[in-house]
């Protein structure tokens, strides 16, 4: 059964499997890059990613919500970021349940050659984009975001 749509939904659907496909190929090549380079994981990348943002650390709660992921998740990385000495706990004054996260040195400096890498990776997947054309994506983007359903 095929549906038969008008061409502007067609080509917005098109749109939609295009952004989704070149997420996807990015995101596999980052994936790939992180093991390989510095046996490391995207998820792992993106703990350290949000605690580089935030010197002081982050409670946990805090942490899983950035990253849109579950507390259950974040604790597993955490977990082994912690055995690695890259992230250390340390327990919140006046609230005995909450434990805040935060780099070590040793962490710090493992993001900080990481995330030059992944901004060069990054680079070179837009780099086939002119200006105008970034500048464009990026605004067309950003409309889509705001879209409320």
């Amino acid at each position: 059964m095929s549906l038969d749509l008008p061409q502007a939904e067609r080509l917005r659907l098109r749109l939609w499997l295009q952004m989704l496909k070149a997420t996807r190929h990015i995101e596999a090549e980052l994936r790939e890059k992180l093991r390989l380079e510095h046996g490391t994981t995207l998820p792992r990348f993106d703990v350290m990613a949000a605690l580089e943002r935030r010197p002081d650390g982050l409670k946990m709660s805090e942490l899983s919500r950035r990253l849109m992921v579950s507390n259950g998740n974040v604790t597993g990385i955490v977990d082994r970021l912690v055995e690695d000495d890259l992230v250390v706990r340390v327990e919140v004054e006046g609230d005995r349940r909450a434990t805040r996260v935060r780099l070590t040195d040793e962490g710090r400096a493992a993001f900080e050659a990481m995330a030059v890498q992944h901004a060069h990776w990054i680079q070179q997947f837009i780099d086939p984009l002119d200006d105008r054309e970034v500048a464009e994506t990026t605004a067309a983007l950003e409309k889509i975001r705001k879209v409320e359903t």
